[in-house]
């Protein structure tokens, strides 16, 4: 969440979504990447040190390069290679059916155009390929979305371009994925910003 845009995210950003209980999850969503794998809005590394054997490169794309200096400091002490690319999801400088798995973690709810960045994620998969992510968005409880809507406007300019309101697996499936696995539910932390998506899809 956040780590997609260039700039210092407020205080909040960190606690809620870089401190250790969300360690777990990620764990979960980079646990089936295998082959040469894309990841979208890399931000600072936090996932390369949890990628499983069978994961032979990682490409990172992420516009910030004041983030993609902090994960080149990481890059270098793994066992697969690792290409660190400065540039947008939505426009990805890759070969169609080029990746064998797409990993997005807290990153689709600052993507700009977020249609134009999964459609991309599209094309550059594999077809026997997958899209492995966790993220948060749009929650199922009434109470909860009116005030995710509510915020979402102030939220915005203080999270970095991050949405409270994204419906994740509706704009995953828009774009032409099957949604083969979800699993959803709070985090600790406030609702607005702690509802979760972990889940896999295919082309």
């Amino acid at each position: 969440m956040g780590l997609y845009q260039d700039r210092v995210l407020p205080w909040l950003i960190n606690v809620t979504m870089r401190q250790r209980l969300f360690l777990p999850y990620r764990q979960t969503a980079v646990a089936t990447a295998e082959g040469r794998v894309l990841e979208i809005g890399i931000g600072s590394g936090l996932n390369l040190t949890l990628y499983p054997p069978q994961v032979t490169e990682v490409v990172g794309i992420e516009p910030s390069g004041k983030l993609l200096h902090m994960t080149r400091r990481k890059a270098g002490q793994l066992y697969f290679l690792v290409e660190l690319i400065e540039g947008s999801a939505e426009n990805l400088p890759f070969e169609d059916r080029s990746f064998d798995t797409v990993v997005s973690t807290w990153t689709m709810c600052s993507i700009p155009d977020i249609g134009a960045a999964l459609s991309e994620m599209h094309r550059v998969l594999k077809p026997d390929g997958r899209l492995l992510f966790v993220e948060h968005g749009l929650s199922p409880d009434a109470r909860v979305r009116a005030w995710q809507n509510r915020l979402n406007p102030a939220w915005k300019c203080l999270a970095g371009g991050c949405h409270l309101n994204r419906e994740i697996p509706a704009l995953i499936e828009g774009a032409g994925f099957h949604v083969d696995h979800l699993e959803t539910g709070y985090a600790r932390g406030p609702k607005p910003m702690a509802y979760l998506f972990e889940g896999s899809a295919t082309p």
